[in-house]
């Protein structure tokens, strides 16, 4: 998104001179002057850089070990955090955060 951000700014900064310089070249005749207006310079169309145009993989890459470790750790964690919740044995002010950090570190330490 940010990238389609930037070329239109590039393509937008491109075009703002051009178009003011016809501007002002128009604008420039005093307006008592019979003779007709000359035309504007026509306006070279902004270049911008060429996108990248590399195909996506049709299927997406298979997840590591460390990822698939680290989701069943979250997944577990979640479990745990929604029983705590439920039965009110959350530590007061403790948010997920606090609880999935100091519960990822246990899973670790047990080998999961």
């Amino acid at each position: 998104m940010s990238l389609r951000i930037a070329f239109f700014c590039v393509a937008l900064a491109a075009t703002v001179p051009a178009t003011s310089a016809a501007f002002a070249q128009a604008t420039a005749t005093p307006p008592t002057q019979t003779a007709p207006a000359a035309k504007p310079a026509p306006v070279a169309p902004a270049t911008t850089p060429a996108a990248p145009t590399a195909a996506k993989p049709a299927t997406p890459k298979p997840a590591t070990p460390g990822q698939t470790a680290a989701h069943q750790r979250q997944t577990a964690c979640g479990a745990e955090w929604r029983a705590a919740k439920e039965a009110g044995k959350v530590p007061a002010g403790q948010k997920w955060p606090q609880f999935w950090s100091a519960c990822n570190k246990r899973l670790k330490a047990q080998g999961k």
